[in-house]
């Protein structure tokens, strides 16, 4: 029964902690983007960027729609300023079941790929996103206006940023499992073909456009992630060679007899 109740309280600790790092989570994210509301306008100029330097202005097609659509980009603003503390809450939350080596890479891996989430958003919009829909609008032509409302844009470049940032995970990602002894650099070397498969796929899923100069565009970035991913794993495992023979010649060193050691 001591057991039992022990096991009991364990899970119920748990469950608290997670609500704790939900909590805290949220409220940074709703924190930051009550301040990064401030600076809505101007974030939401550069968005529209796209589309301005085009001579297009959204409109929008309902009384709350603009308001409504500053609290949208306030709060993926505030995801992005919040990012890590997100990830810290999430750091904390596992660490405590993590030995020092993984608790390292742990830590290495929160703030890494806050970074990375950053640099995949702003290659999304600044070389990718921005000559897609360029290229969208060609095809109004002379005969058509585009009539683009506010919500439905935003809404639509926010959903397409985001899956930039993940993809941009993968260099770190790879990293971690090389030290942890999960891939090799002759498995990802050997899957190339299915690799270079499925960054097509995943580009032309995501990408906004079905032509396919931008599903190139995409999918030149991320397969050239997937072999940089390559190069950092066999470096990883060439590290992890030396020290292992380096420990091999310590211990070899500290078994022979006193008197025979150099």
């Amino acid at each position: 029964m001591g057991d039992s109740y022990k096991k009991e309280m364990t899970v119920s600790g748990h469950l608290e902690e997670l609500r704790r790092v939900l909590i805290v989570s949220i409220a940074a994210v709703v924190v930051f983007a009550a301040g990064a509301y401030v600076f809505s306008p101007q974030v939401m100029d550069i968005l529209l960027s796209p589309i301005t330097s085009a001579g297009h202005q959204p409109v929008v097609t309902a009384v709350t729609e603009a308001f409504m659509t500053r609290i949208k980009l306030s709060l993926f603003m505030g995801f992005l300023a919040g990012l890590p503390i997100i990830l810290w809450q999430v750091w904390s939350f596992v660490s405590p079941a993590l030995e020092g080596t993984e608790r390292r890479y742990c830590f290495l891996f929160v703030f890494g790929s806050f970074f990375l989430f950053l640099g995949g958003v702003a290659f999304g919009f600044f070389g990718v996103y921005k000559y897609a829909v360029a290229f969208l609008l060609k095809f109004a032509g002379d005969q058509l206006v585009p009539m683009l409302t506010i919500d439905k844009y935003i809404s639509f470049t926010i959903y397409l940023l985001i899956p930039f940032g993940v993809i941009f995970q993968l260099p770190l990602a790879s990293f971690l499992l090389a030290r942890l002894g999960l891939i090799s650099s002759a498995f990802l070397a050997k899957n190339r073909r299915y690799a270079l498969f499925g960054t097509v796929v995943l580009a032309a899923a995501i990408t906004p456009t079905p032509d396919i100069i931008t599903c190139l565009m995409m999918t030149g970035p991320m397969y050239g992630l997937y072999e940089v991913s390559v190069l950092i794993v066999r470096f990883t495992e060439r590290a992890l060679a030396r020290k292992k023979a380096r420990e091999e010649a310590e211990e070899a060193e500290a078994s022979k007899p006193a008197a025979n050691r150099v």
